[in-house]
């Protein structure tokens, strides 16, 4: 690299840093630097995850969760609404790291122009409060890891959501990787909730409808983590899956479910019970469950 053509801030790192309002970390181990991490305002209420680096033997011991997260703490307390980082295209296992805490992938590639031929991805995500929004084809596909742990986890706590359990990630994956392809072709929104950072739940609005019932879409996979549940995460799903209805002109929504805790949700915001149909579905020992099929305008 071109240090003083390219990043001359590196000659003074935490000078430049504390310049911008924001401020810059170290690791030590045994009396040699062994990691660092960056956060700065970006405005709009943002802040930017930066210079994260770890020596090469630091990797899988902890540190860049630890350094990941004093930077989160740092930006939360300073008022952010909103984290994100940017990360060369290269980099596959950050990319995985950075996944697993929940950030997604967000707007177009980055492209440096600098000696190495850098491009780099976006990746973004609310820091406060509950908050949920549709993702694109590129946050789809980024999500699929932490979408496929809440998937695995309603399954095993009894959710009947067309698996038994165990569910295998692998298998759950799939499950996404298909849906983010839906999302890319326009036939399908995906929701997803964090709360206080962590992404916590989804659902879906099938668009895919017969010729004759365009007005029409069908709602799909509301899940919400079993640890962060009775959060009201259900039904601020529930309000943007609506939103998003209304937007597309689709004024009648139908879904079904098996579950108690489903049915008191959807009753409980406003949706109409249409039938029941026996045995529809079975659990994870064989036995038949009974589903309804509820219906809403909007």
């Amino acid at each position: 690299m071109d240090v003083d053509g390219e990043v001359p801030e590196l000659r003074a790192l935490a000078t430049h840093f504390a310049g911008q309002g924001g401020m810059l970390r170290a690791a030590e181990r045994d009396g040699q630097v062994a990691g660092m991490v960056g956060t700065k305002p970006i405005g709009d209420g943002a802040w930017e995850i930066c210079r994260m680096y770890l020596a090469a033997g630091e990797r899988g011991t902890g540190l860049a969760q630890r350094l990941l997260d004093t930077a989160e703490a740092h930006a939360k307390a300073a008022g952010a609404e909103r984290l994100v980082l940017w990360s060369d295209t290269r980099f596959d296992r950050a990319h995985r790291f950075y996944e697993k805490q929940s950030y997604v992938r967000q707007g177009a590639i980055r492209a440096l122009g600098d000696l190495s031929n850098s491009l780099e991805y976006r990746y973004a995500k609310p820091a406060r409060g509950l908050v949920v929004e549709a993702l694109d084809a590129a946050a789809a596909a980024s999500a699929e890891r932490r979408l496929a742990e809440i998937l695995v986890a309603c399954v095993a706590a009894g959710a009947s959501v067309s698996f038994l359990p165990p569910l295998e990630m692998d298998k759950a994956r799939g499950f996404w990787r298909k849906v983010a392809k839906d999302v890319a072709a326009g036939g399908r929104v995906l929701l997803a909730a964090w709360l206080d950072g962590a992404l916590v739940g989804t659902a879906q609005l099938a668009l895919d409808m017969p010729e004759n019932q365009p007005h029409r879409a069908d709602v799909a996979k509301v899940l919400v983590h079993p640890a962060a549940r009775r959060a009201g995460i259900g039904r601020a799903l529930m309000r943007r899956v609506e939103a998003e209805a209304r937007a597309r002109g689709r004024r009648l929504l139908v879904l079904d479910t098996a579950g108690d805790a489903a049915e008191r949700l959807y009753r409980a915001t406003g949706w109409q019970e249409a039938g029941t149909i026996p045995g529809f579905a079975l659990d994870g020992h064989g036995g038949e469950l009974a589903t309804i099929f509820f219906w809403k305008r909007v």
